[in-house]
């Protein structure tokens, strides 16, 4: 049983815009699924419909098995959710408001502090565990909501581009507490517009656009539909050109090389194919001066797809150590 299932899910406001118009998707226990989607484009509808917080107006919708129009308070028991924006009591200290967020959930008094102080401990938080939430930077209201979001373990845990903004040391804590609960099976459904950060947490990403699905798959596979990787080559001798084309052709499509690049030819085996390449060359004489392996990115994809450009796809994503 898939850990969401979504099929042909609209949600049509009354002024006739119909945001989300028919979409189908299925993410398996304890899979991590990124959603990429310009502004407008449904992701955050989506994400609504199915945490229970918007009813959707037409298709259908299980999380955790149960019904999101119809079973609400049954989904609302089995997800954690981390929405943009933390509504977090900000006179209340971060271990106060994890303990708070525990009793509410249920769990027993005897095991509230010692929960609380793990998932504290988890997202980086412990040394300001005692101090007011309101004396912590974003990043660490993101981290602490997280944590909050987690405190009752969750089957399905929703994301809502829960990095954007942050700085570096707080997205690398956030990054490697995804990958924690992938590996404890926790689904993980994760809005970003950082297009890395989907292509290095995800094993499966969905492209929204105007309220549709464009695109599906794994991030490797929707790679492969818009092209191989290339090798791009300056040599230091380019006087015969044509003759350095007619070798590398037997390595796969030379394609139209860029500014500043003698050759460019694409090459199935990506990494695997440099040292035969340059041997081939020096063979024939000539000389490598510079080399470099292109591969396609999920920007490409998304290009391809929406024919438009990630709003944060230019922006620089720190990876985690």
């Amino acid at each position: 049983m898939a850990a969401i299932d979504v099929r042909g899910l609209e949600r049509e406001y009354r002024s006739g815009l119909k945001a989300v118009r028919g979409i189908d998707l299925a993410v398996a226990p304890g899979e991590v699924y990124g959603f990429l989607g310009p502004n407008g484009a449904g992701k955050t509808t989506t994400v609504r419909m199915l945490v229970t917080l918007l009813r959707p107006t037409g298709g259908s919708a299980t999380v955790a098995g149960f019904d999101v129009a119809t079973q609400p308070a049954q989904v609302r028991k089995r997800i954690g959710v981390a929405l943009q924006e933390a509504a977090l009591d900000l006179l209340m200290t971060g271990r106060e408001l994890m303990e708070l967020q525990a009793t509410l959930h249920g769990i027993p008094r005897r095991d509230v502090r010692a929960r609380a102080e793990d998932l504290v401990g988890r997202v980086g938080l412990s040394q300001a565990a005692g101090r007011r939430v309101g004396t912590y930077s974003g990043g660490m209201r993101r981290r602490l909501d997280l944590a909050m979001a987690l405190i009752h373990e969750p089957e399905v845990l929703f994301l809502d581009e829960p990095t954007t903004g942050l700085d570096p040391t707080s997205r690398a804590t956030l990054w490697d507490e995804v990958r924690r609960l992938k590996a404890e099976g926790t689904t993980v459904f994760l809005t970003t517009q950082y297009l890395e950060e989907a292509d290095q947490l995800a094993d499966r990403v969905g492209i929204i656009a105007d309220g549709v699905i464009v695109a599906e798959g794994t991030p490797a596979a929707l790679k492969a539909e818009v092209g191989l990787p290339h090798l791009d080559i300056t040599l230091m001798d380019c006087s015969d050109l044509t003759r350095a084309r007619e070798l590398l052709q037997a390595f796969g499509d030379v394609r139209p090389a860029p500014a500043g690049v003698d050759v460019s030819v694409a090459v199935a085996g990506g990494a695997t194919e440099i040292a035969p390449v340059v041997r081939v060359l020096d063979e024939a004489g000539f000389t490598v001066a510079s080399l470099e392996l292109v591969a396609p990115s999920l920007d490409d994809v998304f290009a391809e797809k929406t024919g438009r450009r990630l709003e944060g796809a230019a922006e620089p994503v720190a990876a985690p150590a």
